[in-house]
């Protein structure tokens, strides 16, 4: 005897991930290439002590940045 869930639906995939889905089948070195940019856009080094250092120079910002001290 096989257990059914109530709220389970059918098999489904939506038009989004059946466009994905082709998209990659057409084109198997997608997603490398999408790796690669964002490694040449995103992945750097972080230097953390110069981050650091920027999160200690940082000025506290005064509630209202209108408000005139006088």
């Amino acid at each position: 005897m096989s257990i059914t869930h109530i709220f389970r639906r059918p098999d489904y995939t939506s038009d989004a991930t059946q466009f994905i889905d082709q998209l990659k089948a057409a084109k198997p070195e997608l997603e490398a290439e999408q790796r690669a940019g964002r490694a040449l856009l995103w992945d750097k080094p972080v230097d953390r002590e110069a981050q650091r250092e920027y999160e200690d120079a940082r000025v506290a910002q005064q509630p209202y940045v209108y408000q005139t001290h006088g």
